[in-house]
């Protein structure tokens, strides 16, 4: 009985030490798979995008918004009162100046024109008789002139003959100016004949019919008849700040000297640009009051009617290049209420502030006019884990292929 307790109590402490050093190799093996950490148990730096940022020659580009306009725009109304009976052109095509468009019953307009040429009739006749008896009276008092000094004729019958004489000139007056009113009447009556056949006032593209056959017009109503717009050349208003017309008159005034030449070029909806180049029409500038900005008109051709009114399109104003400007994407400059800032990282990795000016655009870039250095690294992306102070890991950033027309190229070395 004793030895069997005394190998019971063996077998059980040998339990006991083998429990105990498995829950070592246990710990062990937990301690080796701990994360490693950095020094004093810190966390490794974030890694962010950067750039390092250096001079490069630019095309010199002011970009505008603008919406594009007709040339010219002429509403088509009626100028007399009628039926229409007929439609003579195709809704949305091109037509020219003097084409047919409507044609309005001309049957009281013809019967006005034929009345007042027998008014013009009846009043040159009687034009012609009231010229003869002025003649023969003129005639019969010059004849009797002589009588009455000789008292051949009393001086009352004289008198008489002196009176029809003034009497027969003033039938010539009145028949003379009833026949100016016939004739005016005839030019008034002829004016309306021809109205009720209705015109295109301009050349350029018809729209839809906004009067069919059978509808009753008035003379001046508020509703036009048709639309038309002349298409080529085309119109783009732009609107701009005082100040930035003023760099646009003096590169649009600089353009050709040095052989570098002011480029105006449209950029439609779709980000292509427009294969025409324009022209700045300074003549047209004038101040919006409501924004106090200034309003510019840009002309295209437009042979092919690509260009339509209301689009909403990009002109951009290419004169040269700009040597040595520094450009940061766009996404790394922060607005903030004291300007425009950018997160640097110096050669440690630390992560500071810079306040920065900047110049315009550049395609996705903003041109950078001051606070920056060439050397300098931009963080692009990561912007969210760079806080002022902190310690990343800087990595070059790779912009994305979105075929973007930004040019740039390296300024030589002098």
């Amino acid at each position: 009985m004793w030895r069997k307790f005394m190998n019971n109590k063996n077998t059980s402490s040998k339990l006991l030490i083998s429990g105990l050093l498995l829950g070592l190799l246990a710990a062990c093996g937990d301690k080796k798979e701990a994360p490693k950490t950095g020094p004093g148990g810190a966390p490794p730096p974030m890694t962010v995008s950067v750039i390092t940022v250096a001079p490069e020659n630019i095309s010199n580009i002011t970009e505008l918004p603008g919406r594009v306009e007709a040339t010219r725009t002429a509403e088509v109304r009626a100028r007399v009162g009628g039926i229409v009976q007929k439609r003579v052109f195709n809704e949305g095509g091109d037509v020219r100046a003097g084409q047919v468009l409507y044609e309005i019953d001309a049957a009281p307009f013809q019967a006005a024109f034929n009345s007042a040429k027998a008014t013009a009739a009846q009043a040159e006749a009687g034009l012609v008789r009231a010229e003869a008896n002025l003649s023969q009276a003129n005639t019969k008092l010059s004849r009797y002139r002589g009588l009455v000094e000789s008292n051949a004729i009393s001086k009352q019958e004289f008198d008489d003959l002196q009176s029809a004489q003034k009497l027969a000139a003033a039938d010539v007056a009145a028949a003379t100016a009833a026949i100016g009113t016939a004739r005016a009447a005839i030019e008034t009556s002829r004016l309306n004949l021809s109205y009720a056949t209705v015109t295109a006032p301009i050349s350029g593209r018809i729209g839809r019919a906004l009067i069919t056959e059978g509808a009753l017009v008035t003379a001046n109503d508020q509703h036009s008849m048709a639309v038309i717009q002349q298409l080529d050349p085309i119109y783009v208003t732009l609107t701009q700040s005082s100040v930035e017309t003023r760099r646009l008159r003096d590169i649009v005034s600089q353009s050709g000297k040095g052989g570098a030449k002011a480029k105006l070029i449209l950029v439609t909806e779709d980000g292509q640009p427009y294969e025409h180049p324009g022209q700045l029409l300074f003549s047209e500038a004038m101040v919006d009051p409501a924004s106090s900005s200034v309003i510019l008109r840009a002309q295209f051709p437009n042979p092919q009617r690509a260009l339509l009114p209301g689009t909403y399109v990009r002109v951009r104003l290419e004169q040269g290049t700009r040597a040595g400007a520094i450009t940061v994407p766009q996404q790394s400059v922060m607005r903030t209420a004291d300007g425009a800032v950018v997160m640097t990282v110096d050669g440690n990795g630390t992560v500071s502030p810079r306040p920065v000016k900047t110049d315009g655009a550049f395609g996705t870039k903003w041109i950078i006019s001051s606070g920056l250095n060439h050397g300098d690294q931009v963080i692009v992306e990561g912007l969210q884990k760079a806080k002022p102070g902190a310690t990343v890991k800087p990595t070059p950033w790779s912009p994305p292929d979105t075929g973007s027309n930004d040019k740039a190229t390296p300024p030589q070395d002098k």
